[in-house]
């Protein structure tokens, strides 16, 4: 198992500990713990088991997490149970500047569909099953979500998750559909689009792969666990490294405060006043329209003049399918009432 697997499997055991004890509403045997935590269940011992649930008691302790010990019956004063008080976890009111809201509710429309892990909702289940009463509140509020619009977001996310090899349909940079043989090992959200990096196969080389270009169902092809992931492995040096050159320097006008994406890449930045910078960044036909486009009444392009060309013709686009949307609703008997608007600094 390679370090980074072994971490992220520490992890999710001390999680799912978290979630049963904090989800008990009464404490519960150190039988019952390893009995319904897989984690613990797959430890080849008892002594094993005590080993590696000691640890995690002291570690979580040390985190200022406090577990509270309880002799279960007072004729055997040595069956204790373990529990997690809420109110002792609970943190006090938190008040955030505006810029900080604005990023939680980034964070909140990112997160939003997949609950929490089957490793977590099995143990919680099998405590329920074995007469331990939970507070459904707490493990309700420890449901992460992601929502994505990617079709094959889960099926790519759970081989990632697995270590597992799969093919699927994959339509090129020029419209020809290809079938690959990859091995999973990471996604990635870069630049607004949901992207897979791994090693393909057939070209003995390692890859990107935007989702939104996967066609038809993703299949899994051989065993999970069967490779590991390089420890070196860095998602966005691969994608980076599949960008076409650049075909010179773009200069673009930003708002102060936005635009990161671009100002991620600035050779030089300019402060024209107290609203607008003005940035030279790597010019890639196409991306780097996209990346302007995206930021709206934020940012202008100012050369050259084919990247100036490419943002008016994609606003227009935008504004002619708003206006097209906007006459089919009123055609079909809807009140719409709304505009379509475009600006930029003198």
């Amino acid at each position: 198992m390679s370090p980074a697997s072994a971490s992220a499997d520490k992890t999710e055991r001390l999680l799912n500990l978290i979630l049963a004890l904090k989800s008990a509403r009464r404490p519960v045997s150190k039988q019952k713990i390893r009995e319904s935590l897989p984690a613990y269940a797959q430890a080849s011992s008892d002594e094993a088991f005590d080993r590696m649930f000691e640890r995690d008691k002291d570690e979580l302790r040390e985190m200022g997490i406090p577990i509270s010990t309880t002799v279960l019956d007072v004729l055997f004063d040595d069956e204790v149970g373990y529990r997690i008080d809420a109110s002792e976890t609970t943190l006090p009111a938190i008040s955030f500047e505006p810029d900080e809201v604005a990023a939680l509710a980034l964070a909140a429309r990112a997160w939003s569909t997949a609950s929490i892990s089957g490793a977590a909702s099995a143990g919680l289940r099998k405590l329920r099953l074995s007469g331990v009463e939970i507070d459904e509140s707490v493990a309700a509020g420890a449901e992460p979500r992601i929502r994505t619009k990617e079709p094959a977001f889960e099926a790519v996310h759970a081989a990632v998750s697995a270590l597992q090899p799969i093919t699927f349909g994959y339509r090129k940079n020029d419209g020809e559909l290809t079938t690959r043989h990859v091995q999973p090992w990471a996604l990635k959200n870069w630049h607004g689009r949901w992207y897979l990096t791994g090693f393909d196969v057939d070209r003995a080389d390692e890859r990107a792969f935007r989702l939104s270009r996967f066609e038809g169902a993703v299949r899994r092809k051989g065993r999970a666990g069967s490779y590991a992931v390089p420890t070196d492995h860095v998602p966005e040096v691969a994608l980076e490294a599949q960008l076409p050159e650049p075909e010179g320097t773009a200069v673009v006008r930003v708002r102060h405060g936005r635009g990161h994406t671009l100002r991620r890449h600035a050779v030089r930045t300019i402060e024209v006043d107290e609203r607008w910078a003005e940035i030279e960044v790597p010019y890639r036909r196409g991306t780097t329209e996209r990346d302007i486009v995206a930021l709206g009444t934020h940012a202008v392009a100012v050369s050259p003049p084919e990247l100036v060309d490419g943002v008016r013709a994609a606003l227009l686009a935008v504004a002619e399918a708003h206006q097209a949307h906007e006459g089919h609703e009123a055609g079909s008997g809807s009140t719409v009432q709304g505009s379509t608007r475009s600006g930029a600094p003198a």
